[in-house]
């Protein structure tokens, strides 16, 4: 029975984390769509329908100017439609009656916003845990090297190579390409204090894939134990580094640069092919991911999952993707240089196509991921 109680308690206690989930998607999403509204309302824009979420509506409420704001059945999206979208209207508050410049500000106010957000949710966390940074541990004297020019135990890097270090692929990527006995400056938190330092490379450094992560200990010349599993490790672990207000601000933007570029740098792995469809997942995938984080790392990780979500919605809006906002940033530039649109009705089916097919990838991408 107490095992049955335990089951049901565990299994509940995931649930939980579940609609957390969800409801940090759907902040997100509100968010997004919020800043398509408020700027599509201050210039003067016809907004038909505020929705969050996809499907039959559950809640629908008209105002007096006609905007409809709904909430829908499927929590996995939202949408705020302009009057005229993907038409030709004779409307003057039509979306594609107002100048081009208005319909670019209104199409990037979404990622705008969720980029906005996520800075300051980077923000929270870095003032509550200190910005991420990357500290030695598990480390064991190594004497065969000079204690002088190398690291010691929780010594939290701060920068290497004049490149401030927040995440272990960015020490990767500063040491990438030196080589064996080479000098490189180092500035580090110890006891309380900041030190720079000159470490001496013990081998040439190739961090050409992710993996080769466990390289880094041989490269710096430090000696870690192993995990209790047996299990390798890089002698690295993230942690928080507190610092004062104005520098935390400034590593909240960083912070925010280095994760954009994350995401540049998988999609590009994605075209080259050196990373296989097989690392990505959709909305459930997502969801899941947040769950499980959330649950094994607190409030810590459910700050930094939702700032990473905020900075990946911001991008992923902007490419030029059909039915994206960045394919349809492309499709008024190309009328703003032509001084007359292209087919309306072409264009619709066209946004309308890319709809679909990016909602059939991200089911397959999501199947495919529970047979792994």
């Amino acid at each position: 029975m107490s095992l049955l109680l335990s089951s049901f308690a565990e299994v509940s206690s995931y649930i939980l984390y579940i609609l957390l989930a969800i409801i940090i998607l759907l902040v997100m999403i509100t968010v997004h769509e919020f800043g398509h509204y408020i700027a599509g309302k201050i210039f003067g824009f016809g907004i038909e329908e505020f929705a969050i979420g996809f499907g039959p509506k559950i809640y629908s409420k008209t105002r007096k100017n006609g905007e409809k704001f709904s909430l829908r059945l499927i929590p996995l999206g939202g949408f705020c439609s302009f009057t005229g979208e993907d038409a030709d209207s004779a409307d003057p508050k039509a979306f594609n009656n107002k100048k081009p410049w208005q319909r670019i500000i209104v199409l990037i106010s979404g990622a705008l916003m969720n980029y906005v957000l996520a800075v300051l949710v980077i923000s929270l966390m870095f003032g509550i845990y200190g910005h991420s940074a990357v500290m030695a541990y598990k480390m064991e004297e190594n004497s065969t090297v000079n204690h002088e020019y190398t690291l010691t135990e929780r010594d939290v890097i701060v920068s290497c190579n004049n490149k401030n270090i927040y995440m272990i692929t960015d020490l990767m990527s500063a040491l990438d390409g030196k080589n064996k006995d080479e000098l490189i400056d180092f500035c580090v938190y110890r006891r309380g204090e900041y030190k720079n330092l000159k470490i001496i490379m013990q081998e040439n450094a190739d961090f050409s894939n992710v993996e080769d992560v466990q390289k880094l200990s041989k490269v710096l010349g430090i000696y870690y134990n192993v995990s209790e599993d047996g299990a390798l490790d890089s002698g690295f672990r993230t942690t928080g580094l507190k610092e004062g207000f104005f520098i935390t601000i400034a590593k909240s933007f960083e912070f925010s640069f280095k994760l954009a570029g994350t995401i540049f740098t998988i999609l590009g792995q994605l075209i080259t092919g050196s990373l296989g469809i097989n690392s990505l997942g959709g909305t459930v995938t997502t969801i899941t991911v947040t769950a499980n984080a959330i649950k094994t790392g607190g409030l810590w990780s459910l700050l930094n999952i939702t700032s990473f979500i905020g900075v990946n919605l911001a991008v992923f809006n902007l490419l030029p993707i059909p039915a994206l906002d960045g394919s349809r940033v492309v499709f008024t530039v190309i009328e703003w240089i032509r001084k007359k649109p292209l087919n309306r009705r072409v264009e619709g089916i066209i946004h309308t196509v890319g709809f679909i097919l990016i909602m059939v990838f991200a089911i397959f991408v999501d199947l495919q991921s529970c047979f792994r």
